[in-house]
């Protein structure tokens, strides 16, 4: 009984580092920037292994932008694609996320998460690629603690400048530059439209060999995005 219980306090101390950890991070990210994501890591030892990072970059793509250097058209073509009621809600939206698991039961397999950009970038930032209930748990806190330190601006920030564009990919000026050749003050409606709508399978939108299981009508989406910029 002495051994469980000091297993038992050994483990919850564990768990409050580990958020202490993460809090920690957040708040320094108000005058810093994350300099990689555990997402970034994990595509990054797929692709090139064990190599060193900037000795051998292996195709790898990042680039930092200032938010207010990215047009205001492609942060609406972003929200509109992913979560449209960014700047309205605490960073979770309960009826998208049943929706998402009324579907994803219905047709017996995850098709889609229902995430709010907040819960994206914290999912990103810290957590692997695994879904269970215990990740999913640990995204939600991440999800309050960027919610309660940063701004919906500096969040969306570094959303635009980590989130995955392609294979290597990562952030909206290495988009940019890797699809249309220029920098993101410079691309057209319709081009920010075409990037926004590649952010729920950018891998297949990058290359089709990543197709097989992703179900994005890359081209209506498109038109989706664009009829809403219009309204």
């Amino acid at each position: 009984m002495k051994y469980l219980r000091y297993f038992i306090i050994v483990f919850i101390a564990s768990i409050l580092a580990l958020q202490a950890f993460f809090f920690l991070q957040i708040v320094a990210w108000q005058w810093f920037n994350p300099s990689v994501t555990a997402f970034q890591l994990a595509e990054r030892h797929r692709l090139c292994g064990w190599s060193i990072p900037y000795i051998h970059p292996c195709g790898i793509k990042r680039e930092w932008i200032e938010f207010e250097k990215i047009p205001k058209h492609l942060k609406r073509a972003i929200t509109i694609s992913e979560d449209s009621d960014f700047y309205r809600h605490p960073g979770f939206e309960p009826q998208a996320m049943k929706d998402a698991w009324d579907r994803n039961q219905k047709n017996n397999k995850h098709l889609r998460g229902g995430s709010t950009i907040t819960q994206q970038l914290a999912k990103n930032l810290f957590l692997s690629g695994e879904k269970s209930y215990v990740r999913k748990g640990q995204e939600f806190i991440i999800t309050g603690m960027l919610e309660l330190v940063l701004s919906k601006d500096r969040i969306f920030e570094i959303y635009l400048n980590s989130v995955e564009w392609g294979e290597g990919v990562f952030g909206v000026a290495s988009a940019s530059q890797h699809y249309f050749a220029v920098k993101p003050h410079q691309l057209s409606i319709e081009e920010a439209a075409s990037l926004a709508s590649a952010l729920p399978a950018p891998k297949c939108y990058d290359k089709v060999k990543y197709c097989s299981k992703a179900r994005v009508n890359f081209p209506a989406r498109i038109d989706f995005i664009l009829e809403r910029m219009n309204k």
